[in-house]
Formats: structure tokens, C-alpha cells, sequence
């Protein structure tokens, strides 16, 4: 088969790749939609908050179409999260015949266990800092004040806190990464730990709010993040070289 056969094939075989993941999202999303439907969604994303507020404190919107989009958007981001690990076999299915065995080994591992790390943050951030956070914030308010949060608002904060801690608990990926391509060796990488420990002071004092409490609840799992990467990293055997490192191997077909 010639060059530009082939490119247009890859096109065509990306995009039914693509139509798959969209229409499993779309699948859910339709789900979830009937049941419990997206308020029930977004009331669920609310519960952190509205247990930290004093009883009978309600969000408010401000937009016109707020109250519908809103929790469209949120039961869009559930269907998504939902249908993540089929959207990856499906990106795993269109690049894997591309790659080396030794390259198979370590993708997939790397795909399955970055998954579940970004989940793993996000439920952390949910389920514990969440709770703490807005507790503390409560308190340390003015009672002359009625707190009466947006649901906007709302909805882009937990977004950018569950991006936050879902890509700092892919940290012990990065560092095997890094060490199974003889990127950076494990002694360097221990020697690095004080500058680890305040790159992550300063990295949660930038996406998170301008709180002590969630800051330190940020920066901390960043750091035994690291150490348990390097834990890892000891079973990973480095490599010399990504091409030499099994001579005479091809791609699969």
C-alpha cells in the first residue's frame, strides 16, 4: 500500500475511533440524563459545600439559562469521566499497532495506572479536601455576612480543583516515565527532593484558593506522591536506548 493510501486510512480509522468515543460519552450522557438527571447531578456536586454552609443555605444563578446549563455542563463532565476508560481503549486501539513490544509493555500499564491516579485524585478532592476546605472557609467568615454561593462559580472552581489534584496524583507515573527512559536516575531524582517540596508549595499556592488549609492539602500529597513514584521507579528497569534496546524489532502491522 502506498504513503497516501496509508495516511487516509490512519485518517478514516482515527475518525471511526473517534465517532466511538463520542457516541459511548453521548450513550452515557443520555443516561444519565434520564437518570437521576442533571439536577440531581449537580446537587450531588453541590453537597460538599451546602454541608459546610449553615442549614437551609441555597446557590444561586445569576444567568438567565444558568439554572439548565449548568447542570447540563456538570452531567456532560460525569458522562465523560464515566466513559473514560472506553475513550482510552480507544486511543490505546488506533496507536498500538504503531508500537514496539517493549513500547506495548510499559504504554498500557502507563494508560490503565494514569487513569486510575487521575480518578483517585478526583475522589480525594471530593470526598476529603472539599469538605475541610469549605468548613474552613465557613468559619474563618464574618457572621454578619449570608453566604449565597453561584453555581457558575461553583461549577468552574471544583473543575479547576479536580483538574488540579487529578494530574498531581499522576505524579508517580511521571517519575517512572522518566526513569524507564533513562531520562533521570533515581539518585538524582531523590536529590531533587527539596526542590520537589517547594515546587509543590508553590505550585498549590497557584491553582489553589488562597487558603493555608487547601494549599497544604495540595502540596502534601504531591510530596508523598513523589516518594511512592520513587518506590516504583526501583522496579522499572532503565532503558539505554529506545532503539536499541531490542535490536531487530519492528512495529506491529
Amino acid at each position: 500500500m502506498s504513503t497516501p493510501d496509508t495516511f487516509i486510512s490512519h485518517l478514516i480509522e482515527l475518525r471511526q475511533r473517534l465517532m466511538r468515543a463520542l457516541l459511548a460519552v453521548l450513550a452515557v450522557f443520555v443516561c444519565l440524563f434520564m437518570w437521576p438527571g442533571a439536577g440531581a447531578i449537580y446537587d450531588i456536586l453541590a453537597m460538599p459545600l451546602l454541608q459546610a454552609l449553615p442549614q437551609g443555605t441555597k446557590m444561586i444563578a445569576t444567568g438567565v439559562i444558568t439554572p439548565f446549563m449548568v447542570p447540563m455542563k456538570v452531567t456532560a463532565l460525569a458522562a465523560f469521566m464515566i466513559a473514560l476508560p472506553y475513550v482510552l481503549f480507544q486511543v490505546w486501539a488506533f496507536v498500538a499497532p504503531g508500537l514496539y513490544d517493549h513500547e506495548k509493555k510499559l504504554a498500557l500499564p502507563v494508560v490503565i495506572g494514569s487513569t486510575v491516579l487521575f480518578l483517585l485524585g478526583v475522589a480525594f478532592c471530593y470526598f476529603f479536601v472539599f469538605g475541610k476546605v469549605f468548613t474552613f472557609i465557613n468559619e474563618f467568615a464574618p457572621k454578619s455576612i449570608t453566604p449565597a454561593p453561584d453555581i457558575e462559580a461553583y461549577l468552574s472552581f471544583v473543575s479547576t480543583m479536580f483538574l488540579a489534584f487529578g494530574v498531581t496524583f499522576e505524579i508517580p507515573i511521571v517519575v517512572v516515565v522518566l526513569v524507564r527512559f533513562g531520562i533521570v536516575t533515581i539518585d538524582k531524582l531523590k536529590e531533587a527532593r527539596p526542590y520537589v517540596v517547594v515546587g509543590a508549595f508553590v505550585i498549590a499556592a497557584v491553582v489553589t484558593p488562597p487558603d493555608v488549609l487547601s494549599q497544604f492539602m495540595l502540596a502534601v500529597p504531591m510530596c508523598l506522591l513523589y516518594e511512592f513514584g520513587l518506590i516504583l521507579a526501583r522496579f522499572v528497569t532503565p532503558s539505554r536506548s529506545a532503539a536499541a534496546s531490542e535490536p531487530g524489532e519492528t512495529p506491529s502491522a
